[in-house]
């Protein structure tokens, strides 16, 4: 490469003085770059010049330079690309993309100097100005050429964005203010356009070497504002190539998490992401056949945007419709992943928008169907939905849109006042037993998600004012025909003496001591224990001839999984606070439950799984009103009302009428508790099937419950002051 001849002496000179020697040399390599343009044959492609090698040489000599002097301090080669607006005119030779494919070397120059160079460039005007000019230019064409170049300049952008986020608001350009001089096509009789560059300014506009240096980024407070980065990513995202539409959703990812409510309000208002998140979800769906088994959509691998590799052929051998449930899912874990990562109210808008969008317009009309095969996959694919969504702005918005916002308490007369909810609802108790076990599956998922509001909705909103409880002094109570002192199966263990107050376990600290207690306040729990392990009658047990069946697995299973999520531990609202007089309605989600819970023993085996899973799992949940209503045998019930203990007792006292029709009952129940764990094969048919798997199934409810109320205790007792 020819040198200019001072630069041989600059070769014995000590280190301070090689600056000289730089300068020079970059200047020589731009004045080639920028002449070359000039007088080069316009076909020619710029691989077939020295101008590719000439830009490395620059970004080498703008490196060393920054490794040879303090960390911050501007070198004068630097200073030169900043003074003389090299990027301006790279920008306009790349924007003319003259000689062909220089458009490619200056996004490649613009992504290596972002890259390498560690002192911050984009404050510098004559940097943040081509660079989002050069925004402009990305996207444009689906399939171009540069594609590969664009999203790689793009997303060292939007690393810069992440390092120091202020500097996202020299990206909001003002649409009104916006006086772009468009750079003309460089052909043969316009050459000279190369070196006035297009900045953006009339001549009077020209920034001083100060401004030159650094400038501070614009106040963006209205909505008139392009966020062009975004524009050009979203562009990306619709690329035949699937690597750079991930590249370019990672980009998006970067931009939606930074903290600048300015940024955040122009992502939501001005630009099409909303929109391209929620039509995209909208088509994969649509996407999906109209009938697919739940199995397949329940048990399908678990997707992760991004890591979506594929075999047409094999996701077609294991079920029809693979493939698209694979994209849809992947892409509602993108959207949970960016609403999650994304400003809090950004993140709130865009949940709004998929709610909106994609819940209501598309997902309802297929929930309020009446195709029992249409219900069935819909809310099959609404269950894995709901395990899917983790980012608390989603969950809500999908929870309102499944629930409804009504936080007051419910009566009989405003049960279909949410038409969906009461749908679902209802559907637990649909005559298609596969439906019902689809909705119930799908409310012990929903259940389980960390949002108040569900367990609001669902049940304790009905229960606030603990009005299920009678309302009157002890002595005038009537006798309930479900009291257990009459009935000899509990002997005395259940007289009101010995009675625990509903308010005393559940309190977050062990009960004072009264005279029945031990100060330790063991006995009253296990008063409660006994009570629901001594429901099932002797003759109606068949877990103590199977080894492994014991109460003592419920009590390690209930360990794991009692959970204090929620400040839900402490005591019931006072009873002098609540209104009694109230009429109490349990909720029509509790009333399905309980109607289910009470015909346990003329209802299938899955169907009775099922519904005891859900009110195991609401009994987990660690709210006081839970604890009293769902796990005391003790409350006293107000006239009318029934608690879960109640429902059980009664279904008991249905039992024991039935046992003695049955010839042979315990054997035959032995048997079918075998089979039913695989120890004995299939053989001839037994009668009275469903009654004989319904008590079992009753009987390790009991002991479920037993185990939860034992272990809740002592959770709250140990976390006590």
């Amino acid at each position: 490469m020819h040198r200019h001849t001072h630069c041989n002496d600059c070769l014995l000179r000590t280190v301070p003085s090689r600056e000289p020697c730089l300068t020079a040399d970059i200047i020589e390599h731009y004045s080639f770059v920028s002449k070359h343009c000039l007088f080069v044959d316009d076909k020619a492609p710029v691989t077939d010049t020295n101008i590719p090698s000439h830009l490395e040489q620059m970004l080498d000599i703008l490196t060393q330079e920054e490794g040879e002097r303090e960390s911050g301090e501007t070198g004068p080669c630097m200073e030169y690309l900043l003074h003389h607006k090299i990027l301006e005119t790279l920008y306009t030779l790349g924007k003319a993309d003259c000689p062909p494919g220089m458009r490619q070397q200056v996004l490649t120059f613009y992504t290596k100097l972002l890259a390498h160079i560690r002192q911050p460039l984009l404050p510098h005007i004559n940097v943040h100005r081509p660079v989002q000019k050069l925004i402009r230019l990305c996207g444009e064409v689906l399939a171009a050429p540069t594609e590969n170049e664009e999203i790689q300049f793009l997303c060292i952008v939007c690393a810069k964005l992440k390092q120091d986020p202020y500097l996202v608001n020299f990206f909001l350009e003002n649409k009104s203010k916006r006086a772009e001089i468009r750079s003309p096509v460089v052909t043969a009789g316009a050459k000279e356009s190369v070196v006035a560059p297009d900045t953006g300014q009339t001549p009077t506009e020209q920034p001083s070497a100060a401004a030159a240096s650094a400038s501070s980024p614009p106040s963006n407070n209205n909505n008139t504002n392009n966020y062009n980065l975004v524009s050009s990513l979203l562009n990306l995202t619709k690329s035949p190539d699937g690597r750079i539409v991930v590249k370019a959703c990672e980009g998006l990812m970067l931009l939606v998490s930074l903290p600048e409510p300015s940024a955040a309000k122009c992502l939501t208002e001005n630009t099409e992401l909303c929109q391209l998140l929620t039509d995209r979800l909208v088509s994969f769906y649509q996407a999906l056949p109209q009938s697919m088994d739940p199995l397949d959509i329940e048990t399908v691998e678990s997707v992760n945007w991004g890591l979506d590799v594929y075999n047409l052929k094999e996701d077609a051998a294991v079920f029809t419709g693979k493939r698209a449930l694979i994209s849809f899912l992947s892409w509602l874990d993108y959207c949970d992943q960016l609403i999650k990562e994304a400003h809090k109210s950004a993140a709130v808008v865009m949940a709004k928008a998929v709610r909106e969008r994609f819940f209501v317009a598309v997902m309802e009309p297929q929930l309020m169907q009446t195709s029992e095969v249409g219900i069935l996959t819909s809310t099959a694919l609404l269950n894995r939905i709901i395990r899917q969504v983790t980012s608390e702005a989603l969950l809500l918005q999908m929870v309102y849109f499944l629930l409804g916002e009504e936080r007051d308490a419910e009566t009989a007369a405003t049960i279909t006042n949410d038409p969906l909810r009461h749908r679902l609802i209802e559907h637990c108790d649909h005559l298609s037993d596969e439906i019902s076990i689809m909705t119930l599956r799908l409310f012990e998922q929903l259940i389980q998600k960390p949002e108040q509001h569900i367990l609001h909705s669902l049940v304790l909103r009905s229960l606030e004012e603990r009005n299920y409880q009678e309302n009157k002094p002890q002595e005038e109570r009537e006798p309930l025909e479900n009291d257990l002192e009459e009935d000899p199966m509990f002997g005395d263990d259940l007289s009101p003496d010995s009675r625990l107050s509903g308010s005393d376990w559940l309190s977050s600290s062990p009960p004072q001591s009264p005279d029945h207690m031990r100060p330790d306040g063991k006995t009253e729990v296990h008063k409660i224990v006994n009570s629901f392990l001594c429901l099932v009658p002797d003759e109606a047990k068949s877990s103590y001839h199977v080894e492994g069946t014991g109460y003592d697995t419920y009590l390690r299973d209930a360990h794991r999984q009692v959970r204090t999520r929620w400040d839900w531990r402490g005591h019931p609202k006072p009873l002098e606070k609540c209104d009694l007089e109230l009429p109490f309605y349990e909720g029509h989600f509790l009333k399905v439950l309980f109607d289910r819970m009470g015909r346990i023993l003329d209802q299938p085996y899955d169907v009775n799984l099922q519904v005891t899973a859900v009110l195991s799992k609401l009994s987990l949940l660690p709210h006081p009103h839970l604890n009293e209503y769902l796990l005391d045998p003790y409350i006293n019930l107000a006239p009318g009302c029934r608690s879960l203990f109640s429902v059980i007792v009664r279904v008991v006292g249905d039992l024991m009428l039935r046992i003695h029709r049955i010839p042979d009952f315990t054997p035959k129940l032995l048997l079918v508790r075998k089979r039913l764990l695989g120890l004995e094969p299939e053989g001839i048919t037994i009668d009275h099937m469903t009654l004989l798997e319904g008590v079992i199934v009753l009987e390790e409810f009991c002991k479920e419950l037993a185990a939860i109320a034992f272990v809740k205790y002592h959770a709250a007792a140990s976390s006590s002051p």
